[in-house]
């Protein structure tokens, strides 16, 4: 039984397995069936006609099957595609049932062969716009190179270099722009058929237009003109040379110098700006004591970050230089007529931890050169010619006698620089150095104790008063030393010395006539050196005033002063004479406005200015500057500025 049971079992499973065969066979040639079919879409291969009780999917109708030939492509439109664009390029080979020769196969070797030789950056090109076309209305216009010589030539014109274009539109160069479209671009044609131009030729006779309406001014022309076009080279260590602009690069880079580039650019020609503002000896107006007519004018500066220490107007060119403990020193231009924009900053210069004492202009015209000094072991002076600025740190040989440079004047001639040491020992001394090499000349060496108050040079150049803290005043020649000594009267803690005025007599003393000298209890001296000139020649009868004369430099020892001012009762801080030598101002800083005004011959002190309502505060530094040849005209006598302990430079104009 269970033989038979096994038999039954074993064929029924044979059967079963021969009808599974069957139906593989079936499911394999439907496949072989499908796969012949081109037509038929991707998704259907591979599906069997294998019967299931699931629901056939609906079939596709010639929509949908054209959107998805639309979308994903077919390969026979992808092979006439092909085929298409190489019976446009010229090939001969027919892409689709073709055979390759063994020739077409050498040459795609030789082809792959030159392709790796290539680097890989000339494989690839950016896209520059459409190739122009010759004769064909709207197409771009490619420049000629007498075009872009002239455009290096603009760029080259100002410094006598080229300079390379901080950024460059690449859009111009595709730029098309129509000439004809508007108005006002047909006057930027150069014939009457012209029409359409790049964006590069637009930008270039806009600008020429321009230059015709608005040329260029004359001063930039000759400042143009005179800059060098050689580049001087130097042989480095190496052997090789090294070029002018090279250099410049590597001292900056590697020394960090300080320098004003465009401020050079800006003055390089002061010369010519002095030529526009230099002239001969005013004609002198006579000024009445008792009443001064001040007219106030627009302040310089509001206010500053700290207090004005220090004023100097140029000797020819209208501009005033300021400075402070701030570190930073401001050159402004004084306008102060212009309504739109009254005595404009023209630009500042700031050096780090140096709180600025004494700032001054060089007195020649032709010098561009500014001195700058503070309570440091180093001065600086900066060269508007150039843009440099060059720190001189040492005096040789006087070093222990010159530890600081705080205190400085030029002499009128330009020739020497006048340091006050900061030695006591001996009395004082003041170092003389040459203007043009800054080396040590000479010096000036008082008996005075407590050392020297302050000094000031003559007018002529040629020596200088120093006057030391117990009040007597030593004058010194550059050529003959000391001449005389004289004692000031009632000197009590002397500050300050001041020489004004033309006595008429070049050749005794400087020529100066007056001489002020103020002390710590506010009183101001002012002695007449052509009275000292009538005593000596009138007591030549008496031989003992002769000899002690004669001794001293034809000097009185004790002269008498021509008034004692008494006005202000804190020590005096500025005496300053105008530049026509009638008008002595006196101020201190101790007290809010603390100013007088002095006429001078008759010494008295004008009483209508300054009054209550005149905004003066604390006085830190004073300075007259003479009118342009206009103000003098209408009647200006001379600038004053003041500046404040709140920084702020004020201005006044001086009438008569």
């Amino acid at each position: 039984m269970e033989d038979v049971r096994n038999g039954d079992s074993g064929e029924d499973a044979r059967s079963s397995d021969g009808d599974e065969s069957e139906n593989d066979n079936e499911a394999r040639g439907g496949e072989k069936e499908e796969e012949g079919n081109d037509d038929v879409p991707m998704h259907n291969q591979g599906q069997t006609d294998v019967s299931s009780d699931d629901d056939e999917a609906p079939e596709k109708d010639e929509s949908e099957v054209e959107l998805e030939r639309l979308v994903f492509g077919d390969s026979l439109g992808f092979k006439a595609a092909v085929q298409e664009f190489g019976l446009e390029g010229g090939r001969e080979r027919a892409w689709g049932g073709g055979e390759e020769t063994d020739e077409d196969e050498d040459e795609d070797e030789e082809d792959r062969g030159d392709m790796n030789d290539i680097p890989d950056q000339d494989l690839f090109f950016f896209d520059s716009g459409p190739v122009p076309t010759p004769g064909v209305k709207g197409a771009l216009v490619t420049s000629t190179a007498g075009e872009a010589e002239s455009e290096d030539e603009d760029e080259e014109e100002g410094d006598g270099r080229r300079q390379k274009p901080a950024w460059e539109d690449s859009d111009d160069e595709r730029l098309v722009v129509s000439l004809a479209s508007a108005p006002r671009l047909r006057k930027l044609r150069e014939t009457e058929a012209e029409d359409v131009i790049t964006g590069k030729e637009y930008v270039r006779r806009l600008r020429r237009q321009y230059q015709r309406l608005y040329p260029t001014p004359e001063w930039a022309v000759q400042a143009s003109g005179k800059v060098g076009k050689r580049k001087r080279t130097r042989v480095t260590e190496s052997g090789g040379e090294e070029s002018a602009s090279d250099m410049d690069v590597d001292e900056e880079e590697e020394e960090d110098d300080l320098s004003t580039q465009p401020l050079a650019r800006l003055l390089k020609d002061a010369d010519i700006l002095a030529r526009g503002t230099a002239r001969g000896p005013a004609k002198r107006r006579k000024l009445q004591p008792g009443v001064v007519t001040v007219q106030r004018l627009k302040d310089v500066a509001k206010r500053g970050p700290s207090a004005i220490t220090s004023l100097s107007f140029h000797p020819t060119l209208p501009l005033l230089l300021s400075s402070g403990p701030s570190s930073t020193l401001s050159l402004h231009h004084v306008l102060p007529h212009d309504l739109h924009s009254p005595n404009p900053l023209l630009t500042s210069l700031h050096l780090r931890r140096t709180p600025l004492t004494t700032t001054a202009f060089h007195p020649s015209p032709s010098d561009a050169r500014i001195f700058l000094s503070a309570r440091r072991r180093y001065f600086h002076i900066w060269n508007l010619a150039t843009g440099t600025i060059e720190k001189v740190s040492r005096i040789y040989g006087q070093q222990h006698e010159q530890r600081s440079m705080e205190h400085f004047s030029l002499s009128p001639d330009g020739k020497f620089m006048a340091l006050r040491g900061s030695s006591r020992k001996g009395g004082g001394v003041v170092n003389i150095l040459d203007a043009t090499t800054l080396q040590w000349v000479t010096q000036v060496r008082i008996e005075s104790r407590g050392g020297v108050a302050d000094f000031c040079w003559w007018g002529n150049g040629k020596g200088m008063c120093v006057v030391g803290k117990n009040g007597e005043v030593t004058e010194w020649g550059v050529e003959v030393g000391v001449v005389g000594r004289w004692m000031d009267e009632g000197a009590v803690g002397t500050t300050v010395i001041r020489l004004g005025g033309k006595s008429g007599r070049e050749d005794w003393l400087g020529g100066d006539r007056w001489v002020a000298v103020g002390s710590s209890s506010g009183v101001v001296n002012v002695y007449d050196r052509r009275a000292w000139m009538e005593e000596v020649h009138s007591s030549k009868d008496a031989k003992a005033a002769t000899t002690a004369a004669a001794d001293n430099g034809n000097l009185p020892t004790h002269p008498k002063p021509l008034r004692a001012l008494s006005n202000l009762v804190t020590p005096i801080s500025h005496l300053a004479f105008s530049p026509d030598g009638q008008i002595l101002l006196m101020a201190s800083r101790w007290k809010q406005n603390a100013l007088r005004l002095v006429h001078l011959p008759s010494v008295t002190v004008f009483k209508n200015w300054p009054n209550v309502k005149t905004p003066l505060g604390r006085i830190t530094s004073v300075a007259w500057g003479r009118p342009s040849e206009e103000e003098e005209r209408e009647g200006c006598l001379a600038l004053l500025a003041v500046g404040t302990e709140m920084g702020r430079i004020r201005l006044w104009e001086v009438r008569c």
